[in-house]
């Protein structure tokens, strides 16, 4: 399981990037939470290195500079309530935090299109072209996103209702997610380690695993080309409703 994990990170940052969500509630399945955050980071930051040198001109920078500010506090709040809150608790938050990023990315994507007529571009699903969230959403999305990354790698769903939300196609949507989590998940390794989140046996476990990551971004890039955009939507929410789902299951019994 652990290995099929691994096989979706490298899927997940080549392609279809909430699935990443199915990682976290994997490794949290078979290992405690805790260790598993650490477990996951390591190959997540393996996945972003692959994911910024296939995709790193697709990024939207102007977007990247008006999330990243907000993501430090996100961070650190996560970080202090890793050192206050049992396994169980967290599982239950990692799983809200999916289920709140769907809710207001299904709750944005119901604003009307622009009218006939208007300037604005489509993208290939006939969706309007990326345009700029509102100042207050983007924090907020920062914030979030830094909060659910530090606690359990679950940052994946928010920035998913951000991008899509934003109306990016899948090429932007992949390439400023593999910039955005590559500056992020580096930026928390200070913090795990801090929190003693690093032992010898999770760096052991990780580094055997990397090569599956390596085939599951081969793997990503192939399937990223296959789908749609509206297919490639679908199955981004998709898997993060199966991840929130599958974490809720756990804590429950």
């Amino acid at each position: 399981m652990l290995g099929l994990s691994a096989l979706v990170v490298g899927i997940a940052k080549a392609s279809i990037g909430g699935v990443a969500a199915l990682s976290v509630a994997g490794f949290a399945l078979f290992i405690p939470t805790r260790e598993s955050t650490a477990a996951v980071l390591i190959l997540l930051l393996v996945g972003d290195l692959v994911a910024v040198a296939l995709y790193r001109r697709s990024a939207d920078l102007a977007m990247l500079r008006r999330l990243l500010p907000s993501v430090l506090p996100g961070i650190v709040l996560g970080a202090l309530l890793i050192n206050v809150v049992d396994d169980r608790t967290l599982t239950i938050v990692i799983a809200l935090c999916i289920l709140a990023a769907l809710g207001v990315q299904l709750w944005l994507r119901r604003r009307p299109a622009p009218a006939a007529g208007s300037t604005t571009s489509a993208t290939s699903s006939g969706l309007p072209a990326a345009g700029s969230p509102h100042l207050a959403a983007t924090l907020g999305a920062g914030a979030a996103a830094g909060f659910a990354t530090m606690i359990a790698n679950a940052a994946g769903p928010v920035m998913a209702a951000y991008l899509l939300a934003a109306r990016v196609d899948k090429a932007r949507f992949v390439g400023t997610n593999a910039w955005f989590f590559l500056l992020v998940n580096a930026a928390k390794v200070p913090f795990s380690a801090g929190l003693g989140l690093f032992p010898p046996s999770t760096l052991q476990l990780t580094l055997v695993l990397v090569p599956v990551v390596l085939v599951g971004a081969w793997f990503g890039r192939r399937l990223l080309r296959a789908i749609d955009q509206r297919r490639f939507e679908l199955l981004t929410a998709s898997a993060s409703l199966l991840a929130a789902t599958a974490l809720l299951v756990r804590a429950a019994v």
